[in-house]
């Protein structure tokens, strides 16, 4: 298979079963919902963050349809990175995998914000929220601990377009030399 035919089919079908997943939280439990998966441990947890990681906003409707351009801005130049290398021969399957993540994750999360809006006629386009579902109490941060005491480590509620550009830029950051690559100066 040529790389950048998998590219494609990697960041399709990550972008549809985000999709999916999204659909049918959005039309089968209401906002604030939980569902149980793992005893105490894992929840299906039905959110929309109209913000960035974390529910982290600014700026009202500007802030947010900065947020939208940005989005859809740095998406756009990892897609044109990636298929850039392709072209070149220059993208090792490895950069092919870890980059159609990224880019799968942007997507998705770029889709809501798009779309969602309009759909489900809440907002206009580019102003609409990310649904986030996915949550897992892993283990409580001891009351003695002088930060977030009494909290449960790792609060935040996400979807899987968070969990392919999280795992994307770990591996970037893991395996920075197939990314970041120094070129010698001949003197």
């Amino acid at each position: 298979m040529k790389k950048s035919s998998a590219a494609i089919v990697i960041i399709s079908s990550l972008v549809f079963i985000d999709q999916i997943v999204k659909i049918w939280i959005k039309t089968t439990m209401s906002l604030g919902e939980t569902i149980s998966v793992l005893g105490n441990w894992m929840y299906i947890y039905f959110v929309e963050n109209e913000g960035i990681a974390f529910g982290i906003s600014f700026g009202e409707n500007v802030g947010k349809l900065i947020l939208s351009l940005v989005r859809v801005g740095v998406a756009g130049a990892i897609i044109y990175y990636l298929f850039t290398l392709i072209k070149r021969k220059q993208a090792e399957w490895a950069v092919v995998i870890i980059l159609s993540l990224v880019i799968a994750g942007a997507l998705g999360n770029i889709i809501d914000s798009l779309f969602y809006g309009i759909i489900w006629g809440y907002a206009p386009f580019l102003y609409g929220h990310v649904v986030d579902m996915f949550y897992f109490k892993l283990f409580k941060i001891p009351d003695w601990s002088p930060i977030c005491s009494g909290q449960y480590f790792f609060p935040a509620i996400f979807n899987i377009a968070d969990t392919c550009t999280t795992i994307g830029i770990f591996a970037i950051i893991i395996w920075n030399k197939k990314f970041f690559h120094k070129t010698e100066k001949k003197i």
